[in-house]
C-alpha cells in the first residue's frame, strides 16, 4: 500500500507515492536524491538529520514523510542561493567550525533557524540551540565562533542595506 504526498521542498512543490511508513530522512535522501541530510543514529541523538519543516527545525529521522503533505521542508541545500552561501555556511568555513563534516547538515539548519529566531544570540543561547546535536570532532568552540561570525556578518549587512 502507498500513499501520495505532496509537499514544498527548497521552495519546489513535490509529490509523490510513498509507504505510509517512509520516514522523512529517507523520504529528502532516496526518494528526492537530497543527500546534504545526513541519516545518521537511528536514535534521534545525533542531529545530523535536522531540516526545517515550517521554519523549524525537526530532526527528520523523528518524523513520518507522510505528516509533511502540505508543509514546507527546507534542507541543508535550500541554504546556499544563487551560488551565495548562506551566511552560516560561511561561518562554518571562516571559522574551521567542521572536521569530518557528518554533523554539518544539522548544525547549519539548527543554527540557521536560531539567527532567524534570535539574530544576536549569547554563547549560551547558541549552546542550547545545538545541544540536540553531537559533533564528535570539534568540541564546539569554533561552532559557537561560526555563529557569532554569522550573526555580526548578518548585522553589517543590514546596517550597510538598511
Amino acid at each position: 500500500m502507498t500513499i501520495n504526498v505532496s509537499m514544498t521542498v527548497n521552495g519546489a512543490q513535490v509529490s509523490h507515492d510513498i509507504e505510509p511508513r517512509m520516514l522523512l530522512v529517507h523520504f529528502v535522501r532516496e526518494t528526492l536524491e537530497l543527500t546534504g541530510t545526513h541519516w545518521g543514529c537511528d536514535t534521534s541523538n545525533c542531529g545530523a538529520c535536522v531540516v526545517r519543516i515550517d521554519g523549524q527545525p525537526v530532526k527528520s529521522c523523528t518524523i513520518l514523510a507522510a505528516m509533511c503533505d502540505g508543509h514546507e521542508v527546507a534542507t541543508v541545500e535550500s541554504l546556499e542561493v544563487e551560488g551565495q552561501l548562506d551566511p552560516i555556511q560561511m561561518g562554518f568555513h571562516e571559522r574551521h567550525a567542521l572536521q569530518c563534516g557528518f554533523c554539518t547538515p544539522g548544525m547549519l539548519m539548527t543554527t540557521r533557524a536560531l539567527l532567524d529566531e534570535n539574530p544576536d544570540p549569547t554563547d549560551h543561547e547558541i549552546r542550547v540551540a545545538i545541544s540536540g546535536a553531537i559533533c564528535r570532532c570539534t568540541g564546539y568552540k569554533n561552532i559557537v565562533s561560526a555563529v557569532r561570525w554569522a550573526a555580526e556578518h548578518e548585522a553589517a549587512t543590514a546596517n550597510r542595506e538598511g
